[in-house]
């Protein structure tokens, strides 16, 4: 991959690449990983940036991305397990900044594949699909994202998130389930949940023990008792530990007014046409729509948490990674709680995590209540 500049712009003021790659270096401290894993991945995350990560960040973002509120095209995550050191995560855009969304798309596209050749991975269910979801003139608020689980040795996990409404969002529906056709899961789309569209579709790609398809559905005012029967795994969850664990984020009143303003998003994961129904189920549930600051999501985390025996310290260790702002001047550094089910293995607890380069979310005195675009 083509080495991208990192460090301060013109005068010494920091750029998106040293910001990112700064904030990623502490988080991979925080997660356990070594001090030379680490400094690999905050050069991937810089690279793959491409020119953008030399973007002063007195200028504003370089596109409105919908991967972040404050449109900065980073994400990260932290996965959390019993008994384990969480998986950090990094999410990103790498078409950011093109002059259009199909350009975004290619952008992206040769990205993946210049991790395929530095990494040795095939990318044969990407190139099975990429007409579906790279059309010459897409529609949609994204083209091509990619996900790096940051892995022990210096070689991440990548998972590559689509755009089910390339050709519209009308379309959307037909598009995944010609997806899980070509991918020969050709019964899957029919073992999924009603919801109110499919906001992604991501794969797996190289070194994963089982590669999965996820289909994403999104529940508009989704409720406790909802959220409970949209697993279609086998076994099915206990509904009553996944409506706990929407209670416990959405906080008070919403086992009965449910998610008014940004919606739940479920995902669905597919292993193999030998089996239709899926093998993991995930709930998301935006928390900085219903928490009036940061200080009350972390709450809830840390709960959660500590109900599946993790350790809550370290999220706390990682949103001091992050920022040095309180929890309670903003909201938003917490973006989603999961809970993520594969049959298997013991459940684990997401928190997805803001890079705010651009901006911070104040706080508010009441959870928006009103519908928002979904992330």
């Amino acid at each position: 991959m083509t080495a991208t500049p990192t460090g301060p712009g013109p005068q010494g003021t920091p750029t998106l690449g040293a910001f990112t790659g700064g904030q990623l270096r502490r988080l991979g401290a925080v997660a356990g990983l070594t001090a030379p894993d680490t400094e690999t991945y905050a050069r991937v995350l810089t690279d793959s940036l491409g020119p953008v990560a030399g973007r002063p960040l007195h200028l504003p973002p370089p596109y409105r991305t919908f991967l972040s509120d404050d449109h900065t095209p980073v994400e990260f995550s932290l996965s959390f397990r019993p008994d384990a050191a969480p998986a950090l995560r990094v999410l990103l855009e790498p078409g950011c900044g093109a002059d259009s969304l199909a350009l975004n798309g290619r952008a992206g596209l040769e990205t993946v594949r210049e991790m395929a050749r530095r990494w040795r991975f095939g990318t044969g269910p990407l190139d099975e699909v990429a007409d579906l979801f790279l059309p010459s003139a897409p529609q949609g608020p994204l083209a091509l994202w990619v996900a790096l689980e940051l892995a022990p040795g210096g070689v991440p996990k990548v998972k590559v998130y689509l755009n089910p409404a390339a050709h519209g969002e009308e379309r959307s529906v037909a598009t995944v389930r010609e997806a899980l056709r070509r991918l020969g899961l050709r019964r899957a789309h029919a073992n999924l949940p009603p919801g109110s569209g499919h906001p992604f579709l991501a794969l797996d790609l190289g070194d994963w023990a089982e590669p999965r398809v996820k289909v994403y559905v999104r529940h508009d005012t989704l409720t406790s008792a909802r959220a409970g029967r949209l697993s279609r795994m086998v076994p099915e969850p206990s509904p009553a530990s996944v409506e706990a664990f929407f209670r416990t984020v959405a906080g008070p009143g919403s086992a009965v007014t449910g998610l008014t303003g940004r919606p739940g998003l479920s995902c669905h994961s597919f292993t193999g046409p030998a089996d239709p129904r899926p093998s993991g189920f995930t709930l998301h549930v935006p928390v900085r729509d219903y928490a009036a600051h940061d200080g009350e999501a972390l709450a809830r985390a840390s709960r959660l948490l500590r109900q599946y025996g993790m350790d809550a310290s370290v999220l706390v260790r990682a949103l001091a990674a992050l920022t040095d702002r309180r929890p309670e001047d903003g909201v938003g550094l917490i973006a989603y709680l999961a809970l993520a089910l594969q049959r298997g293995r013991p459940p684990r607890v997401t928190a997805y995590l803001s890079s705010e380069a651009y901006a911070v979310r104040p706080p508010v005195a009441v959870p928006l209540r009103r519908p928002v675009a979904v992330h």
